[in-house]
């Protein structure tokens, strides 16, 4: 097929043209515009209408080739290839753009810890550890939950917990409980695409708010009654937004006197030098608390404490996560446990902070006035968009420099969700790739279409 018609509109890029073209070519395959098969124009042909020099089309269309977006057929032409929608989903970076992952500091040595965790528990001989575990986790392990979950206010017996292989399977377990088609779930404006999917596939309802705070929860509640509550409190995924203090107390209040549950999922909440209290703590008999390991040391630990609000409530919890992923990788779990008893898991947790306050500096120094929100412990910001940026645009461009970005429609509630993006600053990324991706992110947001970004 061939789409000669197709034209990039660079008025409002930033930057080298090349590089403009080319990222017009992965968003316009993320959109849907251009797709397996077609013909791209002639070089030469697209130089003349653009009115850039071939070299540069010539430039663009090679950085497309070497991403995977397109295939050259000689003298046929130029293609979009079969792979091209998952290359153009990713594009350059070289983490899952999809995935928001700490940054990985070399002074954290985590291999090293984690090999030297491995030979510890077989010095011991713990070798029964790295079997088959009862629903819920070993009880050193709940034990060692118990006693982090501590660290932000939350008093548990080790018999309410769960040990789960992530928080998605914590959540999954939770809401296949707790929640039943037509229940409405007040949540965020923008949530995490992996609750989203368990409300499409559960069938509950939800009810997206422009702010967590009672007065907001109570007006949804009197409209139709709520289920449940969910809500990430500390840097919010995606719009790294934290709740304070005294507003997580008087949400824990408002939830009691109705009887609205709470899912806390804390994916990043042990991440600060300074914890904040979990709403949780203070509606011990009605929330769900989830702690996951994978935020703030790394994904491949896949291990997350859930303190339930009864034992009760935890058994139910553990035969359901078992029915799903069985039990969380023991040698994990066990390595955590370890961790924590011998001091390694807050220096990991300490080289990651570290990291990520580096990188949030660097970010407000090179973005400026960027109107941005973000943790400055944390490894994202989010990035509200003028009508006139195309978030699709955007996102490809600075991929195509190795740093990730995911458009706001990937976790918006409503069609009709203000424009952003999440920018991860983190994953394997080094310092002077981001820093690179940065200043590329800077010049497009200089660019004449972008001066009229909101006040946030």
């Amino acid at each position: 097929m061939t789409n000669s018609g197709w034209l990039p509109d660079l008025s409002a890029e930033a930057g080298p043209k090349y590089r403009a073209v080319a990222a017009a070519i992965a968003a316009d395959i993320a959109r849907g515009r251009l797709h397996h098969g077609d013909r791209l124009p002639p070089q030469r042909d697209l130089a003349a209408r653009l009115g850039i020099d071939l070299t540069t089309v010539t430039k663009a269309y090679d950085l497309a080739r070497q991403r995977g977006l397109i295939v050259a057929r000689g003298r046929a032409g130029s293609f979009v290839s079969p792979q091209a929608r998952d290359h153009a989903a990713a594009s350059a970076a070289q983490t899952d753009i999809m995935m928001n992952s700490p940054p990985t500091p070399p002074e954290a040595r985590l291999s090293e810890a984690m090999a030297a965790a491995l030979g510890a528990l077989t010095r011991r001989g713990e070798l029964a550890r790295l079997h088959y575990q009862r629903p819920g986790g070993a009880a050193a392990d709940r034990e060692t939950g118990s006693a982090l979950l501590a660290r932000v206010g939350l008093a548990s017996d080790a018999e309410q917990l769960a040990v789960t292989a992530g928080g998605q399977n914590a959540l999954h377990a939770i809401a296949s409980m707790l929640l039943r088609p037509g229940d409405r779930v007040a949540c965020g404006l923008y949530i995490y695409p992996g609750f989203h999917a368990l409300a499409r596939r559960i069938g509950f309802t939800l009810v997206p708010l422009a702010e967590i705070t009672p007065a907001a929860l109570a007006a949804a509640h009197d409209a139709a009654p709520l289920r449940a509550l969910y809500v990430v409190p500390t840097n919010d995924n995606p719009t790294a937004q934290t709740i304070a203090a005294d507003d997580r107390a008087a949400i824990a209040t408002w939830a009691e006197t109705t009887g609205v549950r709470v899912i806390e999922d804390d994916a990043y909440g042990l991440l600060p030098e300074k914890p904040l209290p979990a709403i949780t703590s203070f509606a011990p008999d009605i929330g769900w608390y989830i702690a996951s390991t994978a935020k703030i040391v790394s994904p491949a630990l896949r291990v997350a404490f859930v303190r339930a609000p009864t034992v009760v409530d935890a058994m139910a919890l553990a035969a359901c996560q078992h029915e799903s992923a069985v039990m969380a990788p023991p040698v994990n779990a066990a390595m955590v446990s370890l961790w924590l008893a011998d001091g390694s898991f807050d220096a990991l947790v300490g080289a990651v902070r570290k990291e990520s306050a580096w990188r949030q500096r660097l970010a407000d120094t090179m973005l400026g006035d960027a109107r941005h929100t973000a943790h400055p412990e944390g490894y994202h910001l989010w990035l509200p968009l003028a009508p006139g940026l195309a978030p699709e645009m955007l996102a490809a461009a600075i991929a195509l420099e190795g740093l990730s970005a995911v458009t706001s429609d990937r976790f918006a509630v409503a069609a009709d969700a203000p424009k952003a993006l999440r920018i991860s600053l983190g994953g394997a990324i080094d310092r002077n790739t981001l820093a690179r991706g940065l200043r590329t992110l800077d010049a497009h947001l200089r660019s004449p279409a972008a001066q009229a970004l909101p006040v946030i």
